[in-house]
């Protein structure tokens, strides 16, 4: 395109109509064309759409050609007009958004758990999560990459897993895990090391970080849900304060964890929780 962005177009020569996509502006003339996403076309035209962005992606970054998995996920939002440059640089200088670990690491790991396919059907709503903004929002980004270690965490448990469940409140909850005939809600969060947030400690941060779930669409819901607060964004000094004075989180049943790169989980847990999930774990 005139701006130097990229445009696939691909056209049926009997004049039946045809497709386009870019991560451009739209140019004027194509402003009232339908949309469509990649599972709606024919397959070849998605396949080949697909092929030609990859290739445009990995020319760009060549550090992600050791993770396909990763860029097939993220490619929504990897070649996004805005948030090209701040979602690469979230997994590129960021790991990922783990601390105390280097890119390798971190990639390996989602790369690993991205390669089963358990998310792939809900690949642009979780991807899109990390947002597409020119703006460096790690806290979006990491909440979203908290949802994945969460999804991680019960999948290795053995459940199947159903992202973003409407409940009768209105809200939204995370995930829907399923095992042995049974189902569970589950609501995820996140909270940031207080490196990166005004409060003076870790353990006020997975409090204060707790409460705005258990004072909002927990509360409104009425119990039933289980919550996971994923601490995989705090130093390893940190997650000892955290895990010796094991904080309340205002909400039962709650599982708070950690998760590292080599698929080592420690935490704690909050009431009676329902689900089995394999950490090193200490209950209350």
């Amino acid at each position: 395109m005139d701006d130097g962005s990229v445009a696939l177009f691909a056209w049926d020569t009997n004049g039946d109509g045809g497709y386009w996509l870019g991560n451009t502006e739209t140019p004027s003339s194509l402003w009232r064309t339908d949309k469509f996403g990649f599972e709606e076309v024919p397959e070849a035209i998605a396949e080949w759409a697909e092929r030609e962005l990859l290739a445009q992606l990995h020319e760009e970054s060549p550090w992600l050609r050791a993770y396909p998995t990763i860029s097939w996920f993220f490619l929504p939002v990897f070649l996004s007009k805005d948030g090209r440059e701040t979602t690469r640089t979230f997994f590129r200088d960021h790991a990922a958004g783990f601390p105390d670990a280097d890119r390798e690491a971190a990639l390996d790991f989602y790369e690993s758990f991205l390669a089963t396919g358990v998310l792939d059907d809900d690949r642009e709503e979780m991807a899109g999560k990390l947002g597409t903004s020119e703006r460096l929002d790690l806290t979006r980004m990491t909440a979203a990459m908290g949802e994945l270690d969460a999804a991680w965490l019960l999948t290795e448990a053995g459940y199947g897993i159903t992202p973003e469940i409407a409940v009768s409140t209105g809200h939204s909850l995370d995930f829907r895990a399923e095992r042995d005939g049974r189902a569970w809600l589950v609501e995820v969060t996140r909270p940031l090391p207080p490196s990166r947030r005004s409060t003076g400690s870790p353990v006020s941060a997975v409090r204060e970080t707790a409460a705005t779930k258990t004072d909002g669409q927990l509360e409104a819901h009425g119990g039933g849900v289980v919550l996971l607060v994923d601490c995989s964004s705090f130093p390893d000094d940190d997650w000892r304060r955290v895990s010796g004075e094991r904080p309340d989180v205002r909400h039962r049943p709650a599982v708070v964890f950690r998760v590292r790169p080599d698929g080592t989980v420690e935490g704690y847990t909050k009431g009676k929780v329902p689900l089995d999930l394999p950490l090193s774990v200490t209950h209350d």
